[in-house]
């Protein structure tokens, strides 16, 4: 099944749909880092570096499916929460490709501040205007956490569909009790030696708190405010930094140690071989505003069996593909 995919950033939700088997006519993304980091790791792909605005629905017609996790600022509780009437809300963007290309599915997914009463009438104003063009359309706050990723954060997730395949929709159910901090973490805590890691990952037996990138303008390569480092550090982690390289073997074994990139990329559930473009701060905000691959699979799953029991067959299971690049 094929899939346009705007604000598509460092490739979460691009994973998670490649898992679920659609296959990508194109993605959106206008920050640099994010798009290097998708040629990175997918340089066969097709990818639109700039504006979502610049981008012709009309030119992907009778697509399968129109994803993308647009920005959150204009809803989010740190923020402002300007909603429309913030420049940064892109949902208009989206409705207009739908209106253009006419995709059999829609997913879109931002944070859980637009699900509160104040956004109410914004909600609303998306499901009539998609009952203008045809579509049937549902809400619904996931947490990663139901689908194996060690934190919580809560999404938004709108899922939409032609009415005559919204009917068979369903809405992936939880996964059973995520790993613990410590259990991901354990291994890459011990790579280098520490004699403390087996001892810390028994202590951290939590899932994490929501992890945070942060914008350009906002945020740096930490865990998050202070109630979120304080949350952190009840799991044994430092959150006022990310650290370059795990413990060592000389590290005291009572050390409280910081989380690297490679660690914060496996609590939001990407695979190892998943690489990112850019220095630190660059590379840790791409992965603290990635939306966690696994929940994006489980819920592009439910799509595809949508989509595929309405045309009467199976899709084929898809194994997720890792491209490592050179050096």
């Amino acid at each position: 099944m094929t899939c346009l995919e705007i604000c598509a950033g460092a490739g979460g939700q691009s994973l998670g749909l490649e898992t679920a088997g659609f296959r990508h006519e194109l993605a959106v993304e206008i920050e640099p880092e994010p798009c290097e980091t998708l040629r990175l790791n997918r340089p066969d792909w097709k990818i639109h570096e700039g504006d979502v605005r610049e981008v012709r629905g009309r030119d992907f017609r009778g697509i399968d499916l129109l994803a993308g996790g647009v920005p959150c600022p204009p809803f989010s509780i740190a923020g402002h929460q300007l909603g429309a009437d913030d420049e940064r809300d892109l949902f208009p963007e989206a409705l207009r490709l739908v209106a253009q290309a006419r995709p059999a599915a829609v997913l879109l997914e931002n944070v859980r501040g637009l699900s509160s009463a104040r956004f109410a009438p914004y909600r609303q104003s998306i499901l009539e205007r998609l009952d203008s063009l045809g579509y049937d359309a549902d809400w619904q706050v996931l947490n990663a956490s139901e689908f194996g990723v060690p934190q919580l954060r809560p999404r938004f997730i709108l899922v939409a569909a032609k009415r005559r395949h919204m009917r068979r929709f369903e809405w992936p159910g939880a996964k059973g009790t995520p790993p613990t901090v410590g259990e991901t973490l354990y291994p890459l805590m011990a790579r280098d030696g520490w004699s403390g890691a087996r001892r810390w990952a028994g202590g951290a037996k939590g899932i994490g708190p929501t992890i945070v990138g942060g914008s350009r303008k906002h945020g740096g390569p930490d865990l998050g405010p202070t109630r979120a480092r304080a949350s952190w550090l009840a799991l044994g982690v430092d959150g006022k930094g990310i650290a370059d390289a795990p413990p060592g073997a000389e590290t005291p074994a009572d050390f409280t140690p910081r989380l690297t990139l490679e660690m914060v990329a496996a609590l939001q559930g990407f695979p190892p071989e998943w690489q990112f473009f850019g220095r630190k701060t660059a590379a840790y905000r791409q992965i603290g505003n990635a939306f966690p691959p696994p929940v994006a699979a489980a819920i592009g799953a439910s799509i595809s069996r949508m989509l595929a029991g309405a045309r009467g067959s199976v899709p084929r299971r898809h194994a997720l593909r890792v491209v490592k690049a050179a050096g």
